[in-house]
């Protein structure tokens, strides 16, 4: 048998001999979904039969998936050797073990006897969890149940007891692996809502605490199982990490469409189990502790909103609400009272509310727009209670468009969440400005709707107006304040794009962006709606200099709408235009620089930058009396701020003209270029006083601005101004040329120069 494995260096059979293990010696076969995991387990069965000679007092029992018949195509193999003390029992074990790691396996294993192994589990929470999956393969039949049943017995007497450190230890874990519904490319194992998780489900069923396994987690489950099978199948080898490059692979194998099909039903299937995990958990805590009891010494009953009562820990609907024919508002109702109150809404009443509450008319009556609004305004309270409406479908009763939107991947790696969501999360975000709006009820609604158009054909921002608008007709709002929702949903990206990407002294940029908000109301909530979605993108979507440019371009505009006048550009720093050149100034986050009256001075100090490790957010060319002023919005590309004296003298070294300093900016600059799609630039016409606007959207990379803006002034444009947003490994780089609009062998002339530096 050994002859037909190459072993490695550690004598163990090679990764890339897996094949061979499951074609040639063990006979395990391969394929997808619970029979060929069944006939995966029975072939393991059968060769582990042939290792372990009959003999009393010695079982060989299998825990994980072979134990529960859940074999991946190359799955571990868990073994425990149990014995009653007989001797020569290492003998025995080196007989068992060895053949299976020459078949190239791997293994977890441990040799004890029945109250060894009951001894580890009362002291290792995790040994008894494995337990609860034991399955004699062959050997004493006595011998492995006293062990399986007392350990079973011994888990539900003390499950309670043990479940907060476990909870403790899945939540670390979780910390470590996240949320594998909101993971573009999760572990279908270790993170939250994967496959262990469902090994918790099935050990707190086990433990008699609630029906944790419930007909929706069992299919989940199965539908995990199937993926993890597809995975390894598609790799090759044993992988639990659903990988990008594998993504449209393993939706093949499983019949979907793509690789976004199988993330959307993976995000389906990890949030159903998370969500009955966090209810099994629950559970576990009110048994663990108790409630307070009424005389009857049942659970006291507590009213927090009219139809809803606290009992348990949990809320349920008032008897008079069951009793008499429920209105359409009465889910919304509870949803409501359980994010205000922060108390989970039971299982049994979300059942009953599914079945039986009937659907909202259109237009929603007042009582349930008010519940919506209660409910999008909760705060903290907000995510946990949509979750759990979502996972019993009153969601899709309030928003049909919910069913389009539910688990959409977004591919952007600025965003953490699936697009429904971060819909939800923008919500809960906007709830924080409520009290800077006139109007918070249509920020929220606005936050819930902003990206509505996502997954339909075109811009989102466009294709979103009308349906954004179709869901606030039905909702009940007046059409002033459906137009706005339009509005918000038309414009919650144009105050970060500009920016960003547009001169703020400009009074172009000033006036085209207050023409397009017509009034300081809808500035207000667009401007919290920035910061919500933001906040609810990531942290790789906001910075200080971000918030501080939007602050800037929001109180210009305001300035503008309050008083027609557009604010006039900031005059240079006086400090720059005295004193013998070059003059230097680092302060903050700024770098500003004055030398005598050249071309290519944007260029040098940008290079200069790069050769240090800043990126330049922002920068301004111009010429007062014969000087020469660049100044720039840095920040450092790796975190630490680079030491100023260093960078003092090489920006006096490289604007008097030093070539060393330039053949040093040169090499570092050409040795960091990145890769990615190609290039594009676009331009625009009457966007700038005095300038036309080329914008360059291209993959990042140290030294870029450097390059480019080197490229535009050797081939004989003057850059006023540049403008820097990185959007993950992208940039858009908007830079204002001085003159009127180039003829269109200029125009091909410059975008060569630009793509070229590229």
């Amino acid at each position: 048998m050994t002859s037909l494995i190459r072993k490695n260096a550690s004598g163990h059979a090679a990764d890339g001999d897996a094949n061979l293990l499951i074609n040639e010696v063990v006979g395990v076969p391969g394929g997808i979904g619970e029979s060929a995991r069944q006939r995966r387990a029975a072939a393991y069965d059968s060769f582990l039969r042939g290792l372990l000679p009959a003999r009393d007092g010695v079982a060989l029992l299998a825990v994980g998936g072979l134990g529960r018949r859940q074999c991946a195509p190359y799955s571990d193999l868990d073994l425990v050797l149990v014995h009653a003390g007989v001797p020569g029992t290492d003998e025995l074990a080196a007989s068992v073990w060895y053949p299976i790691w020459d078949a190239g396996l791997r293994l977890d294993h441990s040799v004890r006897t029945v109250a060894e192994a009951l001894s580890v589990a009362q002291d290792d929470v995790k040994v008894a969890l494995g337990l609860l999956d034991a399955r004699l393969v062959v050997g004493d039949q006595a011998l492995a149940d006293a062990l399986i049943s007392t350990a079973a017995d011994h888990w539900r007497r003390t499950a309670v007891r043990h479940l907060p450190g476990l909870r403790e230890v899945t939540t670390s874990r979780w910390q470590t692996h996240g949320e594998l519904a909101f993971l573009l490319e999760g572990d279908l194992k270790e993170a939250a809502g994967g496959l262990r998780d469902v090994g918790l489900l099935r050990a707190i069923s086990a433990a008699g605490i609630t029906d944790a396994l419930r007909p929706a987690v069992r299919a989940a489950h199965l539908r995990l199982l199937d993926t993890r099978d597809a995975l390894h199948q598609q790799v090759g080898r044993r992988v639990d990490r659903l990988v990008a490059q594998e993504g449209d692979g393993v939706a093949a194998l499983l019949g979907l469409e793509d690789r976004d099909a199988l993330l959307r039903r993976v995000a389906g299937d990890a949030r159903t189990v998370s969500h009955a995990l966090d209810d099994a958990f629950r559970a576990a805590d009110r048994l663990r502790s108790g409630r307070s009891r009424g005389g009857n010494g049942r659970p006291a009953r507590r009213p927090v909103a009219r139809d809803v009562v606290e009992h348990d820990g949990e809320l349920v609907l008032a008897r008079t609400a069951i009793g008499a024919r429920p209105d359409p508002s009465l889910s919304l109702r509870v949803a409501a009272a359980s994010a205000t109150t922060r108390i989970p809404i039971a299982r049994a009443t979300c059942e009953w509310l599914a079945a039986y509450c009937p659907p909202l008319p259109a237009p929603w009556p007042a009582e349930a727009r008010a519940a919506l609004i209660t409910l999008l305004g909760a705060g903290a309270g907000l995510v946990p209670a949509w979750e759990t409406c979502d996972r019993y479908g009153l969601v899709d009763g309030w928003l049909p468009e919910w069913t389009r939107l539910r688990s959409l991947p977004q591919h952007n790696p600025v965003h953490r969440f699936t697009l429904d969501r971060h819909l939800v999360q923008t919500a809960h975000e906007a709830s924080r400005h409520a009290r800077e709006v006139e109007r918070p009820d249509l920020l929220l609604l606005g936050a819930l709707l902003h990206d509505i158009g996502k997954g339909l054909p075109g811009d989102h921002s466009t294709v979103g107006v009308p349906v954004a608008q179709a869901v606030a007709t039905r909702v009940g709002l007046p059409a002033p304040e459906v137009e706005l929702i339009g509005s918000l949903v038309r414009l919650h990206l144009l105050l970060p794009d500009v920016a960003t990407r547009r001169d703020l002294a400009d009074p172009v940029t000033i006036a085209s962006v207050a023409e397009a908000v017509g009034d300081t109301g809808t500035l207000d909530l667009l401007h919290a709606l920035v910061r919500a979605d933001a906040a609810a993108t990531g942290p790789a979507a906001w910075s200080d200099w971000k918030g501080r440019l939007v602050a800037e371009l929001v109180a210009r505009v305001r300035t503008a709408l309050d008083t027609g006048v557009l604010p006039e550009p900031p005059a240079p720093d006086p400090e720059l235009l005295a004193g013998p050149l070059p003059v230097i100034h680092l302060t903050g986050d700024r770098v500003s620089v004055a030398a005598a009256d050249r071309r290519g001075l944007l260029a040098t100090v940008a290079g200069c930058l790069a050769l240090h490790r800043l990126e330049v957010i922002s920068a301004d060319a111009s010429a007062v009396d014969g000087r020469a002023l660049v100044e720039c919005r840095v920040q450092p590309r790796y975190g630490l701020p680079p030491d100023p004296v260093p960078l003092r003298a090489d920006l006096r070294r490289a604007v008097a003209g030093d070539v060393s300093v330039t053949q040093r900016l040169r090499g570092r600059a050409l040795a960091s270029r990145g890769g990615g799609a190609a290039p594009r630039v676009v331009w625009h016409r009457e966007a700038a006083t005095g300038a036309v606007l080329l914008e360059l959207r291209a993959a990042d990379a140290a030294g870029l601005l450097y390059r480019v803006a080197g490229a535009l002034d050797e081939a004989g444009a003057l850059v006023r101004a540049a403008r820097i947003s990185t959007l993950g490994a992208d940039v858009v780089d908007a830079f204002y040329l001085v003159g009127g609009w180039p003829d269109d062998a200029t125009r091909a002339r410059l975008e060569a120069a630009v793509l070229a530096a590229v």
